[in-house]
């Protein structure tokens, strides 16, 4: 009897067996090369089987992963590399190369047959940087056993098995990545690796393969639902799609399931800890990112007394579990991170009676208005609801009347453009009058990570004037 396929990347596919025989493979040159358990070592790789193969091998050494992006320049790998001080490197980019001696994945690597070695849980396993929106990212840093509680946590969370199959369009550098990789693994389930996101392979790929289980972050999800032939594609093998990374805007997810008749599962995680919520597969919902999972507790803490708030009390998340981080790169960093064991996301919500969890927006990118605290995602959401508008991202600038005013940058139609006087008073009539746009920006496109996050730094950098000025 044939051996279940794991992993299928373009024409070629791999067993579990294999994957295992060449990790080791590649564990015995790394070994040749002098990397010693509890090393670690630099990984920057674009999207490809040996991407899978060279953590396995590292992990198979004792050594741990720092998981470099491959869209990364000359100065943010030379961070990383400062940051974490890895004794080697493998990968297939020529700025890891020209910065340390680099064991290439376009070598061939030979597959050997032997015991595995299984890892120290309290070992360091993987280190991943964090989105790094406001600065030069952190390195989070996960042992064996953290990670392993996330992989059961996602596994439990998505119902996954050995029937399903699900696909890896994101960088497996990003902590979702490597998290859907492992999980799928763990369990049997296959995986159809592609090289790069590219909206009509996908949607090829889910009728080709049977994908069962679609992951999308918010880039994904609005090119879908901007896809012109969407009803063409047979989409019938879906049990849902995974929507994470950013919260879901509804309109762009109501779209797609009304032309698909897909739902989705709005989920919640970071690199910190990567399954913090998740929605019910049967019954989910687009308002909530869904609930603690079972291994994670949450509470909520108010923002000016740092007290904890009871039901609906709109305040910072704070989260405990066996999933979490064991800590930051520089250490400095740790300091701000924790509140008495608790960690600290940043992100600003609230958790109901019944235990659903509603983000509002981060705590560092809450906009103050004459006292009131106002969250960039609700106006971005409003001006997402216009025919007009194909992305929005909002911010505050310093205001001497008001403390901080109110700007909205919006990519609009080519088609039917809307103004600015047609958006302030979509806002005005929508939202409280602290609420209202001080500014609308017209601008190209909106910047954001491969998340799907906005970065609204770079908005403020280029955009940013005091209102005052």
């Amino acid at each position: 009897m044939n051996e279940p396929i794991a992993l299928v990347f373009e024409d070629r596919s791999y067993s579990r067996t294999r994957l295992d025989a060449l990790a080791r493979g590649l564990a015995a040159t790394l070994r040749e090369r002098g990397v010693r358990r509890g090393d670690r070592v630099a990984l920057m790789s674009g999207n490809r089987p040996e991407f899978v193969v060279a953590v396995r091998a590292i992990w198979q050494l004792g050594a741990s992963v720092v998981l470099i992006s491959p869209a990364w320049k000359r100065a943010e790998t030379e961070h990383a590399l400062i940051l974490t001080q890895p004794a080697a490197a493998v990968g297939d980019q020529p700025v890891l190369a020209e910065l340390m001696p680099m064991l290439s994945l376009d070598e061939p690597i030979v597959p050997v047959v032997c015991p595995d070695t299984a890892p120290d849980p309290d070992a360091e396993a993987v280190l991943v940087f964090s989105s790094g929106t406001t600065g030069m990212p952190k390195a989070v840093r996960h042992t064996h056993a953290s990670f392993a509680a996330a992989v059961e946590h996602w596994r439990v969370a998505l119902e996954l098995t050995a029937a399903d199959r699900i696909q890896v369009l994101t960088p497996p550098s990003h902590i979702l990545g490597l998290l859907n990789i492992e999980t799928a693994l763990a369990v049997g389930a296959r995986i159809r690796l592609h090289r790069r996101f590219e909206l009509e392979r996908m949607l090829k790929s889910i009728a080709e393969d049977r994908i069962t289980v679609e992951m999308a972050v918010a880039p994904i999800a609005l090119a879908m639902a901007q896809h012109p032939d969407l009803e063409s594609y047979d989409l019938s093998s879906l049990r849902y799609i995974m929507w994470g990374a950013t919260p879901v805007t509804a309109g762009i997810a109501e779209t797609v399931t009304r032309r698909t008749g897909v739902e989705w599962v709005p989920a919640y995680g970071a690199s910190e800890l990567p399954v913090i919520a998740c929605n019910p597969i049967e019954g989910a919902r687009l308002d909530s990112v869904g609930k603690a999972v079972p291994g994670v507790e949450i509470r909520v803490i108010d923002l000016d007394t740092g007290e904890p708030l009871p039901p609906n009390g709109i305040g910072e998340i704070q989260l405990r579990s066996p999933s979490l981080m064991s800590g930051y790169l520089p250490e400095a960093a740790n300091a701000e991170a924790f509140d008495d064991g608790w960690y600290r996301t940043g992100d600003v919500g609230s958790v109901d009676a019944e235990g659903w969890i509603r983000l509002t927006d981060r705590s560092k990118e809450m906009i103050k208005v004459k006292g009131f605290q106002v969250a960039p995602a609700e106006i971005e959401g409003v001006l997402l609801g216009h025919p007009g508008v194909v992305d929005a991202a909002v911010f505050g600038v310093p205001d001497g009347a008001d403390g901080e005013a109110i700007v909205a940058a919006v990519a609009a139609s080519a088609v039917a453009p809307p103004t600015e006087e047609q958006l302030r008073t979509l806002v005005a009539d929508r939202l409280a009058g602290y609420k209202r746009l001080r500014r609308v920006l017209f601008v190209p496109e909106i910047p954001r990570l491969p998340s799907g996050k906005v970065l609204r730094r770079v908005l403020k950098e280029q955009y940013g004037r005091s209102t005052d000025q």
